[in-house]
Parts: C-alpha cells; structure tokens; sequence
C-alpha cells in the first residue's frame, strides 16, 4: 500500500519524507488545480530527499487539450527536470472530443522514455474510462500510474467504478489505479474497503486546518498509516 502527498516546496516534502509518506506530487498554484513548478523549486526538492518525486507538469489551466505551443513548452520543462536528476512526471492530455491524446502522449514518451509517468485526472475529463483505461495499458511501459476520481468530482461519489477501475488494471496487467480527490484520514477506511486500491493520494487533508497555506499535519499522517497498516 502506498500513500502519495502533494506538495509545494522543499519544507513541505522534507516534512512528507519524516512522516513517512511514501512518494509525493510536486505542484504549483494549486488554486489553478495545480501547474508545473518553477526550476528553483524543482532545484531545492530534489536535492532535499530521497523518496520518489512525481513532478506536476501542466503549462495552464485552460483544460487539458494541447497545442503544439504548448507541447513545445512541456518538452522543456521535461527537459528542465531532467538536468535536475528528475525522471518522474505527471502529465495527462486528451483530445477536443474527450479521448485520450495517443499523438501527445507518444510524443511525451519518445522525448522521455526513461520517465516514469503519472496520468492526471484529465482521465477524469474522458468520454468512457473504460475505453481510455484500454488506451493507456498500451503505454503501461511508461505510463505506471493513472490518478483518478473515477469521473466524479469527489472520489467517495464513484466508489463503484473505481473499484472496477482497479478490478481493470488486474485483469489487464496495465497502469496501477491512484485515487484522489477529497481521500482523507476520516473518509480513507471506507473508501479502501469498497475499492481496494494500492495507492491513494491525499492532498488538502493531510494539511493543518486542510489549508494548503498550512504545513503537513503529522497527525492525520500517522491516522492514514495506521488505518492502512
């Protein structure tokens, strides 16, 4: 069972690292729903620890249907994080009719094939995520991980097809199910004993006072961890 934090800087992922978090997402302007971070502060996390850093990368906010503008830019910032010691990404794009984005996402893989990848909620943007769930297993290879809310807004509105998410992911051996959004240490128990995942992200409800603007909360760490052994 793992557990993945969000973090803002070195101090909060220094923090994550001490409690005990097993891998963190590292964003920016989470007000924005999260954007690629800046070079110093890439720069600072990894030097900083040594637990697995999965780096936002995610040029606006405008959606998550790319342009050649905008692939231009993430083929830097992959670049930048690359020349840091970076080689974990999360990224996702799908297409103006609600697919997931092949010729984007080969792109990616081609200018990265050492990285290991994170598929972001734009899965969550998907026309079927059964159908996107097919797509992406043949990017397995690359593509480890696929954070979702199973469609929902909140992932404790789509228990059920989450859980059918990660039932997907045995049957076909493919990308292992991250659920996120609103999981926290009061919600956590339940929601693992109706959709049995390995992997859970927690953000805003691992904070003090479940404010961003907050450190990490040791406390509601260790409740997590108990809960999931």
């Amino acid at each position: 069972m793992k557990i993945e934090a969000i973090t803002l800087n070195a101090k909060d992922t220094k923090q994550a690292e001490q409690f005990g978090i097993d891998r963190v997402e590292l964003v920016s302007a989470m007000q924005e729903g999260g954007l690629t971070p800046s070079y110093g502060v890439i720069k600072t996390v990894l030097d900083t620890v040594r637990i697995p850093v999965q780096i936002m990368v995610r040029p606006h906010n405008f959606g998550f249907t790319y342009d050649e503008t905008d692939l231009l830019a993430i083929k830097e910032d992959i670049s930048a994080i690359r020349s840091l010691g970076g080689h974990r990404i999360v990224i996702g794009a799908i297409t103006a009719d609600h697919q997931v984005d092949e010729a984007f996402l080969t792109e990616v893989i081609e200018y990265a094939p050492d990285f290991d990848i994170t598929f972001h909620r734009a899965f969550d943007q998907v026309s079927s995520q059964w159908e996107a769930y097919h797509v992406l297993t043949k990017y397995s290879k690359h593509v480890r991980r696929i954070l979702t809310s199973g469609g929902k807004e909140k992932a404790d509105q789509a228990t059920k097809e989450l859980q059918q998410l990660v039932a997907l992911s045995h049957e076909l051996d493919g990308p292992e199910i991250l659920v996120g959004s609103g999981v926290t240490p009061n919600n956590l128990g339940t929601l693992h004993e109706k959709i049995g995942a390995s992997q859970y992200h927690v953000g805003s409800g691992f904070r003090v006072n479940g404010s961003f603007e907050k450190g990490l909360d040791e406390t509601k760490v260790a409740s997590v961890k108990q809960i999931l052994g």
